[in-house]
Order: structure tokens, then sequence, then C-alpha cells
């Protein structure tokens, strides 16, 4: 692991890093499951980014003014969000066209999630 990210995500609060560290192994298993290759592990806008050298860059994040609230960042310049919503509607809570909002009380379904992440990881493909 980036030890940059590293120190970034144990910043936050204790729930929303383990919540975090959970979207990030997810990340990196559906890269594996699709071939899609080496993904870069970095710092954007200060916060964890994967870089996908297929796709778009997905980014982590969390917020001291929606405490209770994690985000998955997609490009907003894709159609990555648009996709999500036509496919899954009112299950998500969305940010716009650039993310996705998780409660740290929501159960997360790693299948669906897995299923978004990879529209990014593999965007360009």
């Amino acid at each position: 692991m980036d030890s940059k990210v590293q120190e970034v995500i144990n910043l936050y609060p204790k729930e929303i890093a383990q919540r975090l560290y959970q979207v990030r192994t997810l990340i990196y298993a559906t890269a594996q499951e699709h071939n899609i290759g080496a993904i870069t592990e970095t710092l954007k806008w200060g916060e964890p980014s994967y870089i996908s050298p297929v796709g778009s860059t997905i980014r982590l994040g969390w917020k001291k003014q929606t405490p209770d609230n994690y985000y998955v960042y997609f490009h907003c310049k894709t159609s990555i969000i648009e996709t999500i919503k036509e496919v899954y509607g009112e299950k998500f809570s969305y940010q716009g066209n650039r993310a996705l909002v998780f409660n740290i009380n929501q159960t997360l379904n790693n299948a669906t999630l897995a299923h978004c992440l990879s529209l990014s990881l593999k965007y360009k493909k």
C-alpha cells in the first residue's frame, strides 16, 4: 500500500477508514477479476485514488461536513454515474454525476459495488 495513502486513510474516523479499506480491497479484487492490469495507487486532491491502465480513476473520500458518509468518486466527464443510475437507480445515493455516497450504517453490497467499480476500471476498454 502506498504509505501516503495509508496515512490519509488512517486520519479518518476508525469506522470510515475500515470501510475505505474494504472498498480499496474490492477495487483490487475487481481489477484482478477483469484482468485490468496494474492499478496505480496515489493521492489526488489529497484523497486515495486508483488509476486503471484501461479505465478511469476511482477516488475515495470522506468529508468532515458529512462525518457519517464516505464517497466513491468517478470522473465527472464520463457516463459512469449515469450508467449506474440506469442500472441501479435508487439502490444508491449519488452526489451529482461524480460520486456514490455511502452512510457508515449502510450495509455494503460488495457484488453490486464491484460491478460499479468495474465500469470505471475498464471504461476505455
